[in-house]
Protein backbone atom coordinates (compact mmCIF):
# COMPACT_ATOMS: atom_id res chain seq x y z
CA UNK A 1 0.00 0.00 0.00
CA UNK A 2 2.88 2.38 0.76
CA UNK A 3 4.14 2.33 -2.85
CA UNK A 4 0.67 3.14 -4.18
CA UNK A 5 0.23 5.97 -1.66
CA UNK A 6 3.67 7.39 -2.52
CA UNK A 7 2.64 7.40 -6.18
CA UNK A 8 -0.59 9.24 -5.32
CA UNK A 9 1.30 11.71 -3.10
CA UNK A 10 3.60 12.57 -6.01
CA UNK A 11 0.75 14.32 -7.83
CA UNK A 12 0.61 18.07 -7.21
CA UNK A 13 -3.19 18.05 -6.77
CA UNK A 14 -2.80 15.55 -3.89
CA UNK A 15 -0.39 17.63 -1.86
CA UNK A 16 0.44 17.40 1.82
CA UNK A 17 -1.72 19.58 4.09
CA UNK A 18 -4.40 19.78 1.37
CA UNK A 19 -5.17 16.07 0.96
CA UNK A 20 -3.13 14.44 3.71
CA UNK A 21 -0.95 15.18 6.69
CA UNK A 22 1.63 13.45 8.85
CA UNK A 23 0.81 12.92 12.50
CA UNK A 24 3.32 12.02 15.20
CA UNK A 25 1.56 10.72 18.30
CA UNK A 26 2.80 9.63 21.74
CA UNK A 27 1.68 6.41 23.49
CA UNK A 28 -1.90 6.17 24.82
CA UNK A 29 -3.34 8.65 22.33
CA UNK A 30 -6.83 7.93 21.01
CA UNK A 31 -6.59 8.38 17.24
CA UNK A 32 -10.22 7.59 16.43
CA UNK A 33 -13.10 6.84 18.76
CA UNK A 34 -15.94 4.41 18.14
CA UNK A 35 -19.14 6.27 17.32
CA UNK A 36 -17.51 9.42 15.94
CA UNK A 37 -18.42 10.47 12.44
CA UNK A 38 -15.35 10.99 10.28
CA UNK A 39 -13.99 11.03 6.75
CA UNK A 40 -10.29 10.22 7.14
CA UNK A 41 -8.27 7.14 6.29
CA UNK A 42 -4.95 6.26 7.97
CA UNK A 43 -1.69 4.59 6.99
CA UNK A 44 0.70 3.51 9.78
CA UNK A 45 4.28 4.53 8.97
CA UNK A 46 5.78 3.63 12.35
CA UNK A 47 4.63 2.26 15.68
CA UNK A 48 1.91 0.09 17.08
CA UNK A 49 -1.77 0.77 17.71
CA UNK A 50 -4.60 -1.18 19.34
CA UNK A 51 -8.05 -1.49 17.79
CA UNK A 52 -10.75 -2.01 20.41
CA UNK A 53 -14.50 -2.26 20.54
CA UNK A 54 -17.09 -1.98 23.27
CA UNK A 55 -18.88 -5.08 24.57
CA UNK A 56 -21.98 -4.62 26.71
CA UNK A 57 -22.28 -7.10 29.59
CA UNK A 58 -25.12 -7.78 32.02
CA UNK A 59 -26.24 -5.02 34.41
CA UNK A 60 -25.12 -2.18 32.13
CA UNK A 61 -21.44 -3.07 32.45
CA UNK A 62 -19.13 -2.62 29.49
CA UNK A 63 -15.63 -3.79 28.65
CA UNK A 64 -13.37 -2.56 25.88
CA UNK A 65 -11.50 -5.60 24.56
CA UNK A 66 -8.70 -5.32 22.04
CA UNK A 67 -9.76 -6.60 18.64
CA UNK A 68 -6.31 -6.50 17.02
CA UNK A 69 -3.06 -4.57 16.89
CA UNK A 70 -1.87 -2.59 13.88
CA UNK A 71 1.76 -2.03 12.97
CA UNK A 72 3.85 -0.43 10.24
CA UNK A 73 2.18 -0.75 6.83
CA UNK A 74 -1.35 -1.19 8.20
CA UNK A 75 -4.32 0.94 7.18
CA UNK A 76 -7.52 1.77 9.00
CA UNK A 77 -10.52 4.03 8.55
CA UNK A 78 -11.22 2.73 5.05
CA UNK A 79 -15.00 2.91 5.59
CA UNK A 80 -14.65 6.71 5.46
CA UNK A 81 -13.21 6.85 1.95
CA UNK A 82 -16.31 7.89 0.01
CA UNK A 83 -18.50 9.65 2.56
CA UNK A 84 -18.52 10.51 6.24
CA UNK A 85 -19.03 7.33 8.25
CA UNK A 86 -19.37 6.36 11.88
CA UNK A 87 -16.17 4.84 13.29
CA UNK A 88 -16.83 1.22 14.27
CA UNK A 89 -13.86 0.90 16.66
CA UNK A 90 -11.52 2.93 18.83
CA UNK A 91 -7.86 3.03 17.82
CA UNK A 92 -5.24 3.96 20.44
CA UNK A 93 -1.47 4.27 20.13
CA UNK A 94 0.60 1.75 22.11
CA UNK A 95 3.92 3.51 21.55
CA UNK A 96 5.23 6.45 19.52
CA UNK A 97 3.37 6.36 16.22
CA UNK A 98 3.78 8.10 12.87
CA UNK A 99 0.59 8.15 10.79
CA UNK A 100 -0.48 9.51 7.45
CA UNK A 101 -4.02 10.87 7.76
CA UNK A 102 -5.69 11.05 4.36
CA UNK A 103 -8.87 12.95 3.54
CA UNK A 104 -11.26 10.29 2.25
CA UNK A 105 -13.34 12.60 0.13
CA UNK A 106 -10.31 14.10 -1.64
CA UNK A 107 -8.80 10.63 -2.14
CA UNK A 108 -12.07 9.32 -3.60
CA UNK A 109 -12.25 12.19 -6.12
CA UNK A 110 -8.57 11.77 -7.00
CA UNK A 111 -8.97 8.04 -7.61
CA UNK A 112 -12.01 8.68 -9.84
CA UNK A 113 -9.82 11.02 -11.90
CA UNK A 114 -6.93 8.49 -12.00
CA UNK A 115 -8.57 5.11 -12.67
CA UNK A 116 -5.34 3.11 -13.01
CA UNK A 117 -4.15 4.28 -9.59
CA UNK A 118 -7.67 3.75 -8.30
CA UNK A 119 -7.63 0.16 -9.54
CA UNK A 120 -4.27 -0.53 -7.90
CA UNK A 121 -5.34 1.16 -4.65
CA UNK A 122 -8.62 -0.73 -4.40
CA UNK A 123 -7.01 -4.01 -5.42
CA UNK A 124 -4.61 -3.68 -2.46
CA UNK A 125 -7.40 -2.53 -0.15
CA UNK A 126 -9.52 -5.53 -1.21
CA UNK A 127 -6.63 -7.86 -0.31
CA UNK A 128 -6.31 -6.25 3.13
CA UNK A 129 -10.07 -6.45 3.69
CA UNK A 130 -10.18 -10.12 2.67
CA UNK A 131 -7.37 -10.95 5.12
CA UNK A 132 -9.20 -9.12 7.93
CA UNK A 133 -12.46 -10.90 7.13
CA UNK A 134 -10.73 -14.29 7.22
CA UNK A 135 -9.16 -13.45 10.59
CA UNK A 136 -12.52 -12.25 11.94
CA UNK A 137 -14.22 -15.47 10.79
CA UNK A 138 -11.56 -17.55 12.58
CA UNK A 139 -12.08 -15.55 15.77
CA UNK A 140 -15.86 -15.94 15.65
CA UNK A 141 -15.52 -19.71 15.16
CA UNK A 142 -13.10 -19.96 18.08
CA UNK A 143 -15.36 -17.88 20.33
CA UNK A 144 -18.37 -20.03 19.40
CA UNK A 145 -16.43 -23.21 20.17
CA UNK A 146 -15.31 -21.78 23.50
CA UNK A 147 -18.86 -20.69 24.36
CA UNK A 148 -20.27 -24.12 23.52
CA UNK A 149 -17.66 -25.83 25.69
CA UNK A 150 -18.18 -23.47 28.63
CA UNK A 151 -21.93 -24.06 28.54
CA UNK A 152 -21.50 -27.83 28.16
CA UNK A 153 -23.42 -28.03 24.90
CA UNK A 154 -21.58 -31.25 24.00
CA UNK A 155 -23.95 -33.22 26.20
CA UNK A 156 -27.01 -32.10 24.17
CA UNK A 157 -25.49 -32.53 20.70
Amino acid sequence: MKAILNNIFSYQQFSEEYAWKKRKLPPNTVVVKKGEQARTFFYVEKGKLRVSGIVALDNDKQVQPGVCDLEQGAVFGELCLHFPHIRNATVTTLDDVDLLEIDGEILSIFLDDHPVLGYLFYKELFKITAERLSLANDRVENLMAWGLKVHDFERVL
